[in-house]
């Protein structure tokens, strides 16, 4: 408790809010927990069930898992996007004029957009996609693919493309009543 204590006084003297890192811990966590759901989907559940289970025996465990796995992915993607439009929206005061940082972010949102896509209609109820349901291998693998590739460009905008100005909760308040854009 007294860590915590200590953690909450430091945030309160530094130059950024708590909900930044409390937007930062929801959205990595969510990533862990959807990246890594989809990885023991992948390498270890549907190889598991494909050798040992009949194939009625694997139709109702798959039927099973997509049932509790879309509370999963459906919360997750709610909770990217909320956190992700913060985080965004907290970096553009950073990134004015920085040539590389916005395309890097706008492919990593495009990619983020076909993962929700892959990720939906893997747990949901349309015919349209019930080939993919099937046979879910090569669009988990294709989900777990850009999804690497969104953790790159997202680590590599954190760590290599700091910005050019650091935010402090005094120049975001003064730009939000100067009326500035960001």
């Amino acid at each position: 408790m007294s860590l915590f204590f200590l953690i909450l006084c430091e945030m309160v003297s530094m130059d950024f809010l708590p909900i930044d890192v409390l937007s930062r811990w929801v959205h990595v966590g969510t990533a862990i927990t959807l990246v890594g759901g989809s990885l023991f989907l992948r390498f270890v559940l549907l190889p598991a069930a494909t050798s040992t289970l009949t194939e009625e025996e694997h139709d109702r465990l798959r039927a099973s898992v997509i049932a509790r796995w879309k509370r999963f992915v459906h919360g997750g993607i709610a909770l990217f996007l909320l956190s992700g439009f913060y985080n965004y929206f907290r970096a553009m005061p950073l990134h004015k004029g920085d040539k590389l940082y916005h395309p890097l972010i706008g492919t990593k949102i495009l990619l983020a957009l076909a993962v929700f896509f892959i990720a939906s209609a893997l747990v949901g109820r349309s015919p349209t996609f019930a080939a993919w349901r099937a046979k879910p291998r090569p669009w988990l693998m294709t989900l777990i693919v850009l999804s690497a590739v969104i953790v790159g460009i997202s680590g590599y905008c954190k760590v290599a493309l700091k910005g050019t100005v650091q935010p402090t909760t005094a120049n975001l308040k003064g730009d939000a009543a100067s009326g500035a854009e960001h």
